[in-house]
């Protein structure tokens, strides 16, 4: 198996890269890892599964653009050892219109997806939590540098799933000068991995770009600039690009 990702989605009305998708892509190109893209108005083509891919990311991608057999080969090529990620947006998961909800993916993805609309919006403040320890955080700062979010698809972890990151939702008030914030329900999932057959699968419940992103694509002490072949220049923070680095590197088994 090669070690090439094959990225899909993140786009609207055009079919290159110089969109939201530059955010991703140019993490990748910074981390050197070599991928194949397909834009969210592209229909999956049967050939590319041929191509070997060491892993898959679907984000923002339509499920209508899958035909129920390439999904079920995506499922199988998973068992055999391709690994999957899923980054969030109103086309993933559930998303707008029960995207993934009713396909072969429920049984892949290593989160249980809700029954409708699962996209929340924050306007207030929207922190990210570090759950537990893994290899895909390492030693990024979550508990003295804590990033946020602007939005997220809820699911919930399945029960052999592993839970790394969650989010918090507050209102915030400001009353002489100080502020208050008062946590708005429970957590969200927001990071979680597992395995399905030999193919290691994750779920990541934010965008990596804007503007359900947020705060965290400016989260780091450096800046890192990065361009992809045919994208635009992207400038973000160095922990940022680390996170979503170290986790399309574990899902796809890249060393």
């Amino acid at each position: 198996m090669s070690e090439k990702i094959l990225y899909l989605g993140d786009t609207t009305l055009d079919t290159t890269l110089d969109t939201a998708a530059a955010y991703l892509a140019g993490v990748m190109t910074a981390c050197d890892i070599k991928f194949d893209y397909l834009a969210s108005n592209e229909p999956f083509d049967d050939g590319m599964l041929g191509n070997d891919y060491t892993g898959i990311i679907i984000s923002d991608y339509p499920a209508e653009n899958f035909t129920g057999e390439q999904l079920a080969l995506i499922a199988e090529k998973v068992k055999e050892g391709m690994g999957l990620l899923m980054v969030g947006g109103w086309e993933s998961f559930s998303g707008l219109g029960r995207q993934y909800t009713d396909t072969i993916l429920k049984d892949v993805l290593p989160v249980n997806m809700i029954d409708g609309d699962d996209r929340v919006n924050s306007s207030g403040p929207c922190l990210i939590e570090k759950v537990c320890e893994h290899e895909i955080i390492g030693d990024l700062p979550f508990e003295k540098n804590t990033p946020g979010i602007g939005g997220y698809n809820s699911f919930e972890a399945k029960p052999d799933a592993k839970l790394i990151l969650r989010s918090q939702r507050f209102n915030a008030k400001c009353e002489k000068g100080t502020f208050q914030f008062e946590a708005m329900g429970e957590s969200a999932a927001l990071l979680v991995i597992g395995s399905y057959g030999k193919g290691r699968v994750c779920a990541f419940a934010t965008d990596a770009a804007p503007h359900w992103v947020g705060g965290l694509v400016d989260w780091g002490d450096k800046r890192v600039h990065a361009q992809a072949s045919g994208a635009g220049e992207i400038e973000v923070g160095n922990w940022y690009a680390n996170l979503f680095g170290n986790m399309v590197k574990w899902m796809a088994a890249i060393d």
